[in-house]
């Protein structure tokens, strides 16, 4: 593990024996950088995106909590990717490079505090090594009160273009998006025209993003739903921390906790994702 800065953002770098490496910016706990073994990063990051702790990182994988987008009374996605998290652990496994990162109630601000009087504590583990990265995200209630939460990681893979990617694994999930009601995806591959801005609900296995010559195995535990989400050309033309050109780079696909869940005190909660390059032909990678 190595120290470092992102930006004007103090970072933590972590790396495998075999390459892989992750980059982790303590503002937001946010995952800002993943590099397979072979050297190619396989996240987006805007290169408009602030990078000074004034606003949430553009790109990357965002830490959503304790809500999802505007779906209740707080700031939209929470307070968690804004907040500054605290280097916990880190070390090697079973050729994994990894770190853990935490959020407790006594690390954000006066204001943020006063809006969300429960106290928690959040924790984050990155591990990286060969093709696969696992991120981890627990939520633990150390107060006396329940409380409700959403969570959610915003992961935004680079992708070649756009126009090209498309997803397996969600026929027949039920979704919903801006139209009025929900709907049943009937098609075996999702594909991208322009805009998309879905939640599919109650997955029943892993995801499939083929984007080029590689594809992505996405699989989670925990987390119950999934957002799959672009701007379009028009939306993004609006968003301030991107860049003209780069809306068709990206895609989110996010694994998701929407609907809230009421966390009892003294309780825990654990979301899990396992993210693996499979170019045709090769082994599954375990962490």
């Amino acid at each position: 593990m190595s120290n470092t800065t992102f930006g004007q953002l103090p970072a933590v770098t972590i790396r495998a024996a075999d390459g892989a490496q992750a980059t982790v910016t303590l503002y937001g706990g946010h995952l800002v950088s993943w590099q397979t073994s072979d050297g190619q990063e396989r996240l987006f990051c805007s290169r408009e995106s602030s990078l000074d702790g004034s606003r949430a990182i553009r790109g990357g994988v965002p830490v959503i909590f304790p809500q999802f987008g505007a779906r209740g009374t707080g700031m939209r996605h929470g307070f968690a990717r804004v907040a500054a998290w605290q280097l916990s652990d880190s070390g090697h496994e079973d050729g994994a490079a990894y770190a853990q990162f935490t959020l407790t109630q006594a690390d954000l601000p006066e204001a943020i505090a006063a809006a969300w009087p429960y106290a928690f504590s959040l924790r984050l583990r990155v591990a990286v090594k060969g093709a696969a990265l696992d991120l981890s995200l627990s939520v633990h209630n150390t107060g006396e009160q329940a409380f409700p939460f959403s969570a959610a990681l915003h992961s935004y893979f680079a992708i070649d273009q756009l126009r090209e990617a498309r997803i397996a694994g969600l026929q027949r999930v039920r979704y919903s998006d801006e139209t009025p009601q929900d709907a049943l995806q009937a098609e075996e591959f999702l594909q991208f025209d322009d805009k998309l801005d879905r939640i599919y609900y109650q997955l029943p296995g892993a995801l499939t993003l083929h984007a080029g010559p590689a594809t992505l195995r996405l699989e989670q535990q925990g987390f119950t739903d999934a957002v799959v989400w672009n701007p379009g050309a028009q939306d993004a033309a609006a968003l301030p921390d991107l860049a003209g050109d780069e809306q068709p780079r990206f895609i989110c696909i996010e694994p998701a906790l929407i609907q809230p869940d009421l966390l009892a005190a003294g309780a825990a909660w654990n979301g899990h994702q396992h993210i693996e390059v499979r170019p045709a032909g090769s082994a599954p990678t375990s962490i």
